[in-house]
């Protein structure tokens, strides 16, 4: 059994109820839905249908159902830990470290780091092809260990996995059948990083340029009318960045954060205008919304999402815990009932 901060299930006598959920990337601040998950499997009440994951929230639905497959919800859990520990050793080597200064005062960025500040720099003159011309990626090994996907391709869980077509420039979903150790590097390339990776003769890119992440599949091919989205990219930040690191940042988190909003706009409209009498427009009807977020997330800077130390990645993991508690306090009998997420408010944005 996974070792995490002790809690009760917040409520464990309700009936059995279908949920989805939609997890989005953001490298190691993806600790933070590991936590997430670790609490709500703890909720004997909720069972997961689906996961549609992008990036790092990929990685964590892929664990996370093959771990299901072998063992339950505690083998889920013991998944999730051991997959996220392999992430923390791989690390350990890892030229990405903190910075004196950064440790000192109890920072976790890598902004003071002059590995980090070299790299970030050579990434904006040189690309993967210049400075990675074997095209590794130490994620690699770590899903080799952590998944298989003999067994993940008949696992109970549905997944839909999203990556971006370098050529087109849309999104493709893949599902359980279709899931490999490429389609979850894939999903998780980041074009300044990593080569594109090629599938099926096509070369892809992060999923989080096309849908981070697609929440259509869920409602489309689904039968939970709740859907629980785990978000860890800020959608709102106050004040206007100044600056070039600031600005970058910004920059990638709406650009990240886009394909999102246009679907959950889409999803109220649907919801407005479809007709409950007709059984596609049922589904979008019936749809509901949930979210798990961390005022956290927004502090972090973004070289953070750099940083594997165990530490760092257990303080993520319990504030999942503890935002996934909190939720549940607050909108646990809104699940099976309610959007406890005003989808329409998007609309007015």
């Amino acid at each position: 059994m996974p070792t995490t901060p002790a809690s009760l299930p917040v409520r464990s006598k309700r009936e059995p109820l279908l949920i989805d959920l939609a997890l989005q990337g953001g490298g190691a601040h993806g600790a933070f839905s590991w936590g997430v998950l670790d609490r709500l499997l703890e909720e004997t009440w909720l069972t997961i249908e689906a996961i549609s994951g992008t990036s790092a929230g990929a990685m964590n639905a892929a664990v996370l159902a093959d771990g299901h497959a072998a063992g339950g919800t505690d083998g889920a859990r013991a998944a999730l830990e051991a997959f996220w520990r392999r992430v923390s050793k791989a690390a350990q080597l890892s030229p990405f470290r903190r910075g004196p200064l950064d440790i000192l005062l109890g920072r976790w960025t890598l902004d003071s780091s002059p590995v980090y500040l070299a790299l970030d720099l050579a990434a904006r003159l040189f690309s993967p092809y210049d400075l990675n011309p074997g095209g590794g990626n130490p994620l690699d090994k770590v899903l080799a260990e952590s998944v298989d996907f003999a067994r993940l391709s008949n696992a109970p869980i549905k997944l839909f996995i999203t990556a971006t077509n370098v050529r087109t420039g849309r999104g493709r979903v893949f599902r359980n059948a279709e899931l490999s150790p490429d389609v979850l590097l894939a999903s998780a390339c980041l074009p300044t990083m990593f080569q594109a990776v090629e599938i099926d003769g096509e070369p892809y890119w992060d999923g989080g340029y096309a849908g981070n992440p697609t929440i259509t599949p869920l409602v489309h091919e689904c039968v939970s009318d709740d859907t629980i989205l785990v978000q860890i990219n800020p959608v709102e930040r106050a004040g206007t960045p100044r600056t070039a690191r600031d600005i970058i940042n910004r920059v990638n988190e709406v650009s990240f954060n886009a394909p999102l909003l246009k679907e959950l706009r889409m999803i109220a409209v649907l919801r407005q205008v479809a007709d409950p009498g007709n059984c596609e427009g049922a589904q979008w009807a019936r749809a509901r919304m949930h979210r798990i977020a961390s005022d956290l997330m927004t502090d972090l800077g973004a070289s953070s999402k750099m940083n594997a130390e165990w530490e760092f990645l257990t303080l993520l993991r319990d504030e999942g815990r503890r935002a996934a508690t909190a939720f549940l306090e607050a909108h646990g009998e809104d699940i099976g009932r309610r959007s406890s997420f005003d989808l329409d408010a998007l609309l007015a944005i």
